[in-house]
């Protein structure tokens, strides 16, 4: 069984993958991609971890829900080799502690079939997202807000206070999430001379990125997300959202709200009204 690249995974060379589910076994009932997990594990982990992670993975793998689908995506993201010069991204699915972290997380808020409004930011932060693989979850938020112990330093990230201001006003992790679904159009953080970057921040970036931010929208579409609308967060990020969505036609409507950065930086000030205008955005919608 070869498996293609679908521009996510990438298979080493010359390192065969371990022999796909066969049939009548506990993962052969699971999705096709089941057999990416075992391959990832196989490459990163050594065979205690992978015996371990394997047990947490079926919890949420047992049957197809959303936390599921969501896993199956984020577990399987790789990293861009043809980017250009000076720009990296963060992977933080990477490594272990993060693989633990994103499937209890999702394991607690998202373990079911509910349909779910979708928020799309830019891409995650190097102190938010990009460390914890939640998006706009930075390291206090996840701990405090969501129940979740790390041991990533403790470091607040605006866009990530912002937003758990929202949520707490929402009326809480729990209600917030039961319902909604925050991720960015490109997954992963980038950065370029040690600061965050976005995939818009120059063309030819996006022009390399734009056909994995479509297969990633199409991806969290299959999570289980309502099309009728889609809210956006930051002005500037919608009109590249406007661009793939009138080529593909994903969502019938795009809701556009000033991104938590913008507002933390140049209005806090007026945080109470921006608040109040998610709320509205995500209710009225």
């Amino acid at each position: 069984m070869r498996v293609k690249n679908n521009g996510w995974i990438k298979i080493p060379k010359n390192k065969p993958a371990p022999a796909p589910p066969v049939e009548g076994t506990m993962c052969f009932c699971l999705f096709d991609r089941t057999y990416l997990f075992n391959y990832l594990l196989h490459d990163n982990l050594n065979y205690a971890n992978k015996i371990e992670m394997q047990k947490k993975i079926n919890k949420i793998l047992s049957s197809t829900t959303f936390a599921y689908r969501t896993l199956d995506f984020f577990l399987n993201l790789s990293t861009p080799d043809n980017l250009p010069k000076n720009i990296t991204t963060m992977n933080p699915y990477e490594t272990e502690e993060v693989k633990n972290i994103v499937i209890e997380f999702f394991k607690k808020y998202f373990n079911d079939n509910n349909k779910r409004i979708l928020a799309l930011g830019i891409n995650p932060g190097r102190f938010g997202g990009g460390i914890t693989g939640v998006s706009f979850t930075d390291p206090i938020a996840l701990e405090k807000f969501c129940g979740i112990k790390n041991g990533f330093d403790k470091k607040r990230e605006i866009s990530s206070e912002f937003i758990y201001s929202f949520i707490t006003k929402y009326g809480g992790v729990e209600e917030f999430y039961s319902k909604c679904f925050i991720s960015a159009l490109y997954p992963l953080a980038l950065i370029k001379d040690g600061l965050n970057y976005n995939y818009y921040d120059e063309q030819k970036l996006f022009r390399i990125l734009k056909p994995a931010i479509v297969d990633s929208i199409k991806a969290q579409i299959d999570f289980g997300i309502k099309r009728d609308f889609v809210i956006c967060l930051g002005r500037k990020n919608s009109l590249y959202l406007k661009e793939i969505n009138d080529e593909h036609n994903f969502f019938d409507k795009i809701i556009v709200l000033d991104h938590p950065r913008y507002i933390m930086q140049y209005k806090r000030k007026s945080m109470h009204k921006y608040l109040d205008e998610y709320i509205k955005a995500f209710n009225d919608s």
